[in-house]
């Protein structure tokens, strides 16, 4: 997004387009703006009487507020998915979309999303066969998932033929031309 150009810029601009008799493209290249600029600045002044800049950005205000929060609230005490809620304010007249209802719910803090970092770490005790906790207790991880030092590397790369087939296969890349015959 370009800088907010001067009020005294507009004026002239658009004063040499419609006072003046030049074309908005004249216009643009003599105060050295691009022509959609001068365009758009020439539109504003007919539709609006000022070449003043419009307001940008600002703050909207949140969907779920007033009643709707208070609703929400009651709500979250059962279980709930994100695609329920957003289905439940449709029924209740408020049209929201997933995203909306995802940072209410954080923006409140009553995500109740389990942590999984401490699943990674978690051990428990386990015996063989049943038998009861005593020195046969193996202490054994609760995943069976890669951690960082245990992930295998990654594969060997493989150069390719003159005829583009894998080494691999069996074909020695240097008594292969490029139409793949000796």
């Amino acid at each position: 997004m370009g800088k907010v150009l001067s009020l005294d810029l507009r004026k002239r601009l658009v004063a040499a387009v419609i006072t003046g008799g030049l074309s908005c493209n004249q216009a643009a290249k003599q105060f050295g703006v691009a022509v959609s600029t001068a365009i758009g600045w020439v539109r504003r002044q007919r539709e609006t009487g000022s070449v003043a800049p419009g307001k940008i950005g600002g703050h909207r205000p949140k969907a779920i507020s007033g009643e709707h929060r208070v609703w929400v609230l009651e709500r979250i005490k059962r279980d709930f998915t994100l695609r329920g809620l957003v289905a439940e304010f449709a029924e209740r007249g408020l049209k929201v979309d997933y995203r909306s209802v995802w940072e209410f719910i954080h923006a409140e803090k009553l995500s109740f999303k389990k942590k999984a970092w401490w699943l990674a770490n978690a051990i428990v005790p386990t015996s063989q066969g049943g038998e009861p906790s005593g020195s046969n207790i193996k202490i054994a991880s609760s995943l069976s998932a890669w951690s960082s030092s245990t992930r295998p590397g990654p594969g060997p790369i493989w150069r390719p033929c003159g005829d583009g087939r894998r080494a691999a296969r069996g074909c020695p890349p240097r008594f292969h031309t490029a139409a793949g015959r000796p």
